[in-house]
C-alpha cells in the first residue's frame, strides 16, 4: 500500500437497515404466511366453539332462551311443572344442530380478539404508521358499535316478541320451533350490530377524502329520515318500539359522525392553507385582496451608483 493510500482518509460505509422480510416476500411466500394464518384463526375459533358448547348447558342457552321465557306466561308453552318455557324441536337431528350453530357463532365471538390479531398481523406489514394507528381505532370502534347494537337488540328482544305474540288474542298458546327462535334472535342481533357500523363508514369516508363535512350537513335531514325508514325495514319485528330503539341511537351516532367531519375538515383547511375558504360554493369567488400592495421605497443594490 503506498504512502498516498494510506494517508487517505477511509470513508465509513452507513450501515445499512435491517432488511424487512415481510417487505420483500415473494408471492408465494405470502401466500404461505395467509394460509398459516388463517389455519391458527381457525383453531382458535374451534376452541371457542368447544368452549361454548360446553357453555351452553351452564348457562348460554338459558341466557338465549331468557327474552321468550320472559313474555306472559298466556303466550308461550310451559313444560310440565309450568315452571319453564319450551322449546320445540321437530327433528331428530334439530337439538344439535342448534346446539351447533349457537356454539359456533359464541365461538366466533369470544375467539373475535385472537383471529383479528391473525388478520392484523398480516396486514401491518404493508401499511404505513398513520394506517396502523387509524387501523386500530376503527378496530376497537367497530367492536365497541357492535357490541352496543346487539345489547339494545337483546333488551328489545323482550317487548319484540310480547307484541307480536300478543297479536295472536287471549286463550292462544304460542308453541316456537327452537330453529324458528334461535333464527329470529340471530337476525335481530346481526341487524342491530351491522346497523351501528354504518355512521362509522360514514367517518371513514370523510377521512379518505370522499364525504365532506359540507356533504353531510346539507343532508343532515336526509340522513334523518332515511334512518328512520332504514329502522322500519330492518328491524325483523317490525313494532315501533324496536324500531325507535334503533333509530334514534343511529340518528345520535350519526350526529357524532358529523361533528367528527367537522373537527376533520378544520384541520385539514389549516394544513392544506384553505381554510380562508371553507364553505364555499364552487362558483363563488375566493375572498382574495384585489388591493396593490405597497411600493418598498428603500434603495436596492441594483440603485447603487457605485456598482
Amino acid at each position: 500500500m503506498s504512502t498516498a493510500e494510506a494517508d487517505r482518509p477511509r470513508v465509513r460505509r452507513r450501515k445499512r437497515p435491517p432488511r424487512d422480510d415481510a417487505a420483500t416476500m415473494s408471492l408465494i411466500g405470502h401466500l404461505k404466511e395467509l394460509r398459516n394464518r388463517i389455519g391458527i384463526a381457525l383453531l382458535f375459533v374451534l376452541i371457542g366453539t368447544a368452549i361454548a358448547f360446553w357453555w351452553y348447558d351452564h348457562g348460554l342457552g338459558q341466557f338465549i332462551r331468557a327474552p321468550y321465557c320472559s313474555i306472559p306466561a298466556d303466550n308461550r308453552l310451559e313444560s310440565g311443572s309450568g315452571s319453564d318455557c319450551t322449546l320445540l324441536v321437530t327433528d331428530v337431528f334439530g337439538g344439535a344442530l342448534i346446539r351447533l350453530k349457537i356454539a359456533f357463532i359464541a365461538g366466533v365471538v369470544l375467539s373475535a380478539p385472537f383471529w383479528l390479531w391473525q388478520v392484523w398481523a398480516f396486514l401491518t406489514p404493508g401499511l404505513k404508521s398513520n394506517e396502523k394507528r387509524y387501523g386500530v381505532t376503527f378496530v376497537v370502534a367497530a367492536s365497541l358499535l357492535f357490541a352496543l347494537g346487539s345489547a339494545l337488540a337483546y333488551i328489545s328482544l323482550k317487548a319484540g316478541l310480547t307484541l307480536l305474540l300478543g297479536l295472536a288474542g287471549d286463550n292462544v298458546t304460542i308453541a316456537l320451533t327452537a330453529q324458528d327462535y334461535i333464527g329470529f334472535v340471530i337476525s335481530i342481533l346481526l341487524a342491530f350490530g351491522v346497523s351501528f357500523e354504518v355512521p362509522l363508514v360514514a367517518v371513514a369516508l370523510n377521512l379518505v377524502g370522499v364525504l365532506s363535512y359540507a356533504a353531510l350537513a346539507k343532508a343532515r335531514r336526509w340522513i334523518y329520515f332515511l334512518t328512520i325508514v332504514f329502522a322500519a325495514f330492518i328491524t325483523p319485528t317490525q313494532d315501533p318500539f324496536t324500531m325507535l330503539l334503533m333509530a334514534l341511537p343511529m340518528c345520535v351516532l350519526f350526529e357524532v359522525a358529523i361533528q367528527i367531519a367537522r373537527v376533520v375538515d378544520r384541520r385539514r383547511a389549516r394544513r392544506d392553507g384553505t381554510a380562508g375558504y371553507a364553505g364555499l360554493d364552487d362558483d363563488a369567488a375566493s375572498p382574495l385582496d384585489a388591493r396593490p400592495s405597497a411600493l418598498d421605497d428603500r434603495p436596492s443594490a441594483l440603485d447603487d451608483p457605485a456598482r
